[in-house]
Parts: C-alpha cells; structure tokens; sequence
C-alpha cells in the first residue's frame, strides 16, 4: 500500500521520531509511506486534496487533533496514534473535544500507548474499546468491529555514538570537566510549556550552589520561541542550569550514556521517548509522578517519581549516596524495557494493524 503519515515533525521531537520509527516498520513490510508535516499544512483542504487525487491508499496520522482533523472527511481509510497532549491536554477545549470525536468516530483503529490513555479516550467518546494487545489478535481473538481502540507501547531502540566527545560536549555546556565526581543531571524535552523544563530550575541552582558537582543540562528543539527566551534569561541567573543545543539522536544517546540521570518534569506526557531510552541505556531516571510518567516507572523499583522541587533533591542526593540502590533500579528498567518496549513487537504491531486500512 501506498500511506500517508501524518504528523507534527519538528526535528528532535518525540513526535518526529515516532513518525520515524513508524514509517520504517511499514517499509520493512514493503508498503510505501510518505511523511507529511502536520504543522506545515496551510489549511485543511491540503490534505483532502492529496488524498483524493489517487496519490494514497491509506493515511495514518499521529496526534487526533494536531494530526487527525486533517483527515476528517477523507475519502481514505485512516489510522489515528495518539500523541500525549490531545487525550491530556486538548481534550479541555470543547471545540477540539468535538472535532477528535469526530475523527476518532471515522478511524479505522487507534493506537493508545498505554492502559490509562485508552481509559481516557474511551471514557471522553464512549467508545467501545478493545482489551486486546495485537497478539491476543494473532491468536485469534477478533474484538467487535467497533472496539478500535488498542494498547501499544512504543518500541526503544538506542544507537550511542562511539565517537561522542564527552568532554568537548562539557566545555560547550560551560561546565568543568575537571571537577571530581561530577554528576551530570539531563532533562531532555522540546521546550514547550507542557513540558515545564523550568519546574525544577530555582531548587536545583540552590542545589548546585552548596554542592557544585551538580549540574542540570536542559537539552531540546525550541518549540515555544518566548518560552525559550525565558528560559535563557532565567539560566544567566541560575548557575548549574544549563541550556543545551539540540543535536542528533546518535550524539543525545551517547551524552546520556555518559550523564548521571536522566529527567522528566513534565506537566503531562503520552509516553516520554527520553525515559524509555535512558532505561536502554541503563541511566536513572527522575520524573515528574504524573500519570504518563507513573505508567511507566515504578517508583523505587525502575526509577524515581518525585512531586515537587524539593523532593526531587531529596532523591538525586539518596541516588548518589546509594550505589546499590541506582544499580538496583538500573537493571530492573533494562528489563522492563526489554519485556514491554520490544522494537520488533512495535513493528509486528503496525504491521499488523495496517492491514485494517484496506
């Protein structure tokens, strides 16, 4: 088949990289999917017109409002994947509540990353959803036709670059590579306000001020300009917060690899890509406990869940007193990775489910 994917492609976006990944399981089942950058689209009618000038067979679109309205109507047969913020944060607009149910109402199936997010869809739309995963379809349990809702967790794949410059990747963060035992903490997100990569920035240059071998790397593609120029006038007066440049996904994996932790204090979050890589490559993980993070991380189990500022120190000092606890956690998220965010299971899945369109 020939498909359409569409989505809001930002480079380095969790966004972005879905659609990536998405676009190529369906290449390795030799369907041709072409990308289109949702937030590209001058109106509505641009996508009706691809699609009904013979050009797909069939559409996917990430995100049921950022992505799925541009499908409302078609003549196609479509796939929608929840992206986070439309069953979280657009379901509270009631313009956009109305337009998602109606584009959910037309989808084929939809794809949920976790229980809680079908919960939520299901509930809002009073659709009838399914409890079936794609295997429990392979052995034969066909849901009803109108259960389109499904779980899949997304597939973890991460490629470190060998040749990463550690040090060089230091010196551009002005931070000094000389000093002892330096503990490097990541929070890695598109700066956004939803993301809220300023939530821990006062405690942890309190932090930083009485224990400088703590440093705070805020690294990620400037989604939101203004809130972007806040930040940078918040971190000159903030020292051990950094502001970092956004670079390739090879390079991110590898300075993770390196750093001490990685963060999330997210206001809300579908499922956060950064954590579910950290996880891979074995580094602790500190979150915000909000329900997409708490979907994903049991807390003192596969990572740390804190509910403010100050608990958040409390548990970085506890992580870099306890060796034996950090590698504890370590180990229990690497298999919690390997059972649940399997990249071949993903794959089988949108293989599986884009069957449905045609």
């Amino acid at each position: 088949m020939r498909l359409l994917l569409l989505a809001c492609l930002r480079t380095h976006t969790g966004n972005a990289t879905t659609a990536a990944r998405i676009q190529s399981h369906l290449h390795d089942a030799g369907h041709i999917c072409i990308l289109k950058d949702a937030s590209r689209c001058e109106s509505l009618t641009e996508i009706a017109n691809l699609t009904s000038a013979d050009q797909f067979d069939a559409a996917l679109a990430i995100h049921l409002y950022k992505g799925g309205r541009h499908l409302q109507g078609s003549r196609i047969p479509f796939g929608i994947i929840f992206g986070g913020t439309d069953i979280n944060e657009d379901i509270r607009c009631e313009e956009k509540r109305r337009v998602m149910g109606a584009v959910l109402g037309e989808a084929r199936f939809a794809v949920a990353f976790t229980t809680k997010m079908k919960e939520l869809a299901a509930a809002a739309w009073k659709v009838s959803y399914s409890t079936n995963s794609w295997l429990e379809l392979q052995k034969g349990n066909e849901p009803d036709a109108s259960k389109k809702i499904y779980v899949q967790y997304q597939g973890i794949r991460t490629t470190p670059i060998e040749t990463f410059d550690w040090c060089r990747f230091l010196q551009n963060a002005d931070i000094p590579a000389d000093t002892e035992d330096l503990h490097i903490f990541l929070l890695i997100c598109g700066l956004r306000r939803v993301k809220d990569p300023l939530y821990l920035v006062d405690e942890f240059s309190d932090w930083h001020r009485k224990d400088p071998t703590v440093h705070l790397g805020i690294i990620g593609p400037a989604v939101d300009p203004l809130l972007t120029h806040e930040m940078k006038e918040k971190i000159k007066r903030a020292p051990g917060v950094h502001l970092l440049q956004e670079m390739p996904q090879d390079d991110l994996h590898a300075a993770m690899r390196r750093c001490f932790a990685v963060v999330n204090s997210s206001i809300s979050e579908g499922m956060s890509a950064a954590i579910l890589e950290a996880m891979d490559l074995d580094i602790p993980v500190l979150a915000r406990n909000i329900p997409g993070n708490a979907a994903i991380i049991k807390h003192k189990d596969t990572g740390l869940l804190f509910s403010d500022p100050q608990e958040f120190v409390v548990l970085s000092k506890r992580l870099m007193d306890d060796p034996i606890m950090k590698r504890e956690i370590v180990t229990r998220a690497k298999d919690y990775v390997k059972k649940y965010h399997s990249w071949e299971c993903e794959r089988k899945a949108y293989q599986n489910l884009v069957l449905r369109l045609r």
